[in-house]
């Protein structure tokens, strides 16, 4: 029976990996005739911009274990300083640098951790922070997006997640997710991702009675972010 499940386990993993590997790849085809302009364009990640989003997802596969732990050590344990040490490690002299070291890395299963649903929507969600200020069209697969939802729906990790959706229940109008009981918040299963993972910009596509809940939940966030960097 061990045997079974560990072998359903390597099998999830396994495919979690090519959805992730397959998602690297689109993106790199959306970045590959970037203006210089458009490099530079701002994203929905904070103050970082296209380029520095792109350094971000190479570093994020180029981690194991035990060098993430090295890293987040050495930056005592803040996050933000960790990122910016390895997003400016692997970011290049020029975009199109940047852009190579990226699509070195498509094929990577290195992760800090053995949560790769997490990983997965690590692309997934940067993706649309680079593509939705650019205009650029593409989409996730509902297939890559699923398992994504499902696991923030269940677990804080790298972004507030569960903490956004808790006492809601949140429902895909366009796939098969559904998680949590409560107040109904339902949409395209992307923005429930993106929603989830605080990206604002995409709640217009909510709807239901839990959706003014989730709305207030995630601007109360982003105030109290904004007021955390306030250096009055």
């Amino acid at each position: 029976m061990r045997s079974i499940l560990s072998d359903m386990t390597g099998w999830q993993n396994d495919h979690l990996w090519a959805l992730a590997h397959a998602e690297r790849k689109a993106l790199a085809e959306d970045l590959s005739n970037l203006s210089a302009e458009q490099w530079q364009q701002r994203t929905l990640c904070g103050q970082w911009n296209v380029e520095q989003v792109v350094a971000h997802l190479t570093a994020a596969a180029s981690l194991n274990q035990w060098q993430w732990l090295r890293s987040i050590l050495g930056a005592r344990f803040r996050p933000d300083v960790h990122n910016q040490r390895r997003l400016a490690e692997h970011r290049g002299k020029t975009p199109e640098e940047t852009l190579d070291r990226f699509r070195a890395v498509i094929r990577s299963t290195k992760a800090p951790s053995g949560h790769t649903p997490a990983y997965l929507g690590e692309v997934v969600v940067h993706a649309q922070d680079i593509r939705q200020p650019l205009g650029l069209p593409r989409a996730p697969s509902i297939e890559a997006l699923t398992p994504v939802a499902g696991f923030f729906a269940r677990r804080d990790f790298t972004v507030a997640s569960r903490t956004h959706v808790a006492g809601l229940q949140v429902r895909a109008d366009d796939g098969g997710f559904a998680a949590g009981t409560g107040p109904l918040v339902t949409g395209p299963t992307l923005a429930l991702v993106m929603s989830m993972a605080g990206r604002e910009s995409y709640l217009y596509q909510l709807h239901g009675p839990g959706a003014a809940t989730l709305r207030s939940r995630l601007q109360g966030t982003a105030t109290r972010a904004a007021t955390d960097q306030d250096p009055k």
